[in-house]
């Protein structure tokens, strides 16, 4: 039986029920609303963090039926701070999803009171009942179940201004925060409206570059001009979109956080190959360029290489390492 909403807010501190605990709040598929707790989660049992905001909107691309803002269904999902998932049961995806939680899977604690015991035989009966794939290279977890979990806005809804308020009054922001994301949204609709897709390039098949960079390089950004010519009518480079939120770090030197050559697509569950594609560090979709307001997502941007290049300090070091 599922507990009444908590209505946890963002800084306050939780911990990650018992495995036994959690256990008696899932379906015979290991979901709460057709939300699955992954076996990635189940080592977090007995670990506090502080909640980093309530989740009210979510978006996921992708998808068959193209963008998809909605929410879930009932009003009781949290992200909590730094946790992403490893990916490690679920064949290595390293798309590394922000966790969605369950307030009836945490609770909220003091500072200073004693944190519960986890049995690890418990842990491990957990973890046995939670499936990780359902057919031959088609995968369960949070991101293949989005959209089975949640509902899609109507038309209106994407753009109503209750949702907006709703954030501010969850904590997840500040008013001036807020007017900011609906500021950036409206812009960047005009100006599709009016001129299409930002960076719509003239190439039909575009082009491909390999850097083999590794976790740690240190890279710089290209000029914009010189990512348009990579890319096709719609911002693609062989079907990654170049969004408008990236120009902005254009001409910036960041360092590769991870190479990305398999991911879980949401909504479907497939494992799709990637190649000439990393996450910098800090680089991360903020959504107010599409999604009026924003989501809660955070999901790292995606980069091909060919957008890259490696900075002189990186090129000489691996020089060094070659002579």
């Amino acid at each position: 039986m599922k507990k009444k909403n908590s209505h946890l807010r963002p800084g306050d501190l939780v911990e990650v029920k018992t495995p036994s605990e959690i256990a008696a709040t899932l379906d015979d598929a290991g979901t709460v609303d057709q939300l699955p707790l992954m076996r990635e989660m189940v080592e977090y049992c007995g670990r506090r963090f502080r909640v980093s905001r309530r989740v009210l909107k979510i978006c996921a691309s992708g998808t068959k039926s193209g963008f998809f803002l909605g929410k879930f269904r009932t009003d009781d999902v949290v992200l909590l701070e730094q946790l992403r998932c490893s990916g490690a049961d679920h064949d290595g995806c390293q798309k590394a999803c922000a966790i969605f939680w369950r307030e009836s899977w945490l609770r909220k604690v003091e500072e200073g009171t004693p944190p519960s015991v986890v049995q690890p035989i418990a842990a491990e009966q957990l973890r046995a009942r939670l499936k990780t794939s359902v057919g031959p290279n088609t995968y369960f977890c949070q991101a293949s179940e989005l959209l089975r979990a949640s509902k899609k806005f109507t038309r209106f809804e994407r753009c109503s201004l209750k949702w907006c308020f709703s954030e501010v009054r969850a904590g997840n922001c500040t008013p001036l925060e807020m007017a900011q994301r609906m500021a950036i949204f409206v812009f960047w609709k005009i100006r599709w409206l009016m001129f299409g897709h930002y960076g719509r390039g003239k190439t039909k098949s575009t082009p491909r570059e390999t850097l083999n960079l590794h976790p740690g390089e240190l890279v710089e950004i290209k000029p914009i001009e010189s990512i348009f010519k990579t890319l096709d009518h719609h911002a693609n480079n062989r079907g990654l979109w170049f969004s408008p939120n990236m120009r902005l770090l254009c001409g910036d030197r960041r360092r590769v956080e991870r190479r990305i050559e398999k991911l879980i697509v949401d909504g479907t569950g497939e494992m799709r190959q990637l190649d000439n594609t990393v996450f910098l560090e800090g680089s991360h979709c903020g959504c107010a360029h599409i999604a009026f307001g924003g989501c809660a997502r955070n999901e790292f941007v995606y980069w091909r290489e060919i957008w890259l290049r490696r900075s002189e300090k990186s090129a000489e070091k691996a020089g060094l390492s070659r002579s």
